[in-house]
């Protein structure tokens, strides 16, 4: 008698801001044969990282029923997911539990499409899911331009490797020896290497931060003062000391550009800019106190504070747009440097945007940390997508 007809579904989902314009894309494959046999992907408007990926997974199971005659068929299949998001898989194979409600639906949506036997999954890294990512990243970009995603049009599967894939057996399939039965617990995790470790390093003082003046990108473009200039000597210092730092990229301002400079004449290594880095434009608010801002600008100032979507007066950047490249500027930066550790000089704003980020946290959260002049702050970041805060506001190498 024939077997099971096995099928391979990559699943991806993206959110340019998390939460924030989201898409997802997932193909179905021939295991045999590496071919492609459906591809889904769409933009799904304003979302999470998270939902956008199980947003995928659905798609994907879904169109491997669809490829499945009525009847018996779905119990007659043998499906395998693979994905690069290691909350979806050990969720969808009951390792972990969902506690998100925005998860809780989805995913007992995604275990009703097939047979629960039918189907298993496996964490890959990102770089092996680029298909399904590529079919994410086409949906976002067409929902930006205000179209839908044009399967004639994409071009996501032209590099695809078409190669056979090996399925696992269906739980209960081996033996408690068999190497292809699941095996669960803290040894059986996949090993996801050295993380990209980006040390986030607050420039030092200049003579607009001890007055809290708004100092951001649309403003004078301050230079250290010479208190500044002796926060970024001890913090070159303690990097010295330190020496782990490989890698030096900094926002292009020249507060940044100092202080990295400093770092950097220390170490002996070059400073790479990275324009997504930048400090938020703050209009009209540049070089104003908080006071004087509110007595201006009141109104404006309440919505700014009520609303991630708000800008300052005179066409500032609200924090959903600085959101938007911070993030962008974060994933080049870990695919550039994946297993390294990275000194990241920058602002306010960017370092409390990767923080909230890689929390999870919503955008009320950047008025609830405090960054110091010159303090440190680290967020490392793992091959599965997932980050880790290790350090927040850390000033002790100033005290010396």
């Amino acid at each position: 008698m024939a077997g099971p007809r096995r099928f391979v579904v990559e699943a991806d989902g993206g959110s340019r801001g998390n939460p924030g314009p989201a898409g997802y894309g997932a193909v179905v494959i021939d295991p045999d044969t590496g071919g492609t046999l459906a591809e889904a992907a769409e933009y799904i408007g304003f979302a999470t990282n998270n939902v956008a990926e199980y947003r995928g997974l659905l798609a994907g199971l879904r169109a491997v029923r669809s490829l499945l005659p009525d009847g018996a068929g779905a119990a007659d299949a043998a499906v395998h997911v693979r994905m690069d998001s290691k909350l979806v898989v050990e969720q969808m194979s009951g390792r972990w539990k969902i506690k998100h409600p925005d998860l809780k639906p989805l995913a007992a949506e995604a275990a009703g499409v097939l047979p629960g036997a039918a189907v298993t999954y496996e964490w890959i890294p990102r770089e092996r899911n680029r298909y399904a990512d590529r079919l994410a990243n086409e949906a976002m970009d067409a929902g930006r331009r205000g179209v839908p995603w044009d399967a004639a049009a994409s071009t996501a599967g032209l590099d695809a490797p078409h190669t056979p894939v090996t399925v696992p057996a269906p739980p209960g399939a081996g033996s408690p020896t068999d190497p292809l039965t699941p095996q669960v617990g803290w040894g059986s995790a996949p090993d996801l290497g050295a993380p990209a470790t980006l040390v986030l390093l607050r420039h030092g003082e200049t003579a607009l931060t001890p007055q809290k003046r708004f100092s951001g990108s649309g403003g004078t473009d301050p230079v250290l003062s010479a208190a500044g200039r002796d926060q970024a000597a001890h913090a070159a210092a303690a990097f010295a000391a330190r020496g782990t730092v490989q890698e030096i990229v900094s926002s292009p301002l020249r507060r940044c550009r100092e202080t990295a400079g400093a770092v950097a004449d220390r170490l002996g290594l070059e400073v790479r800019i990275e324009d997504g880095l930048r400090e938020t434009d703050f209009g009209a608010w540049e070089g104003l106190t908080f006071g004087e801002v509110k007595e201006r600008y009141g109104a404006d100032l309440d919505a700014w504070l009520a609303s991630p979507d708000a800008a300052p007066t005179g066409a500032g950047e609200s924090f959903a747009e600085v959101a938007r490249r911070v993030a962008d500027a974060r994933d080049r930066l870990v695919a550039r440097y994946a297993g390294r550790t990275v000194l990241v000089v920058t602002h306010v704003t960017p370092i409390k945007t990767l923080v909230r980020l890689a929390l999870g946290a919503p955008p009320e959260a950047l008025f609830r940390m405090e960054l110091s002049a010159a303090s440190v702050s680290t967020v490392a970041y793992y091959a599965d997508g997932n980050a880790s805060v290790r350090l927040l506001n850390d000033t002790s190498h100033l005290a010396g």
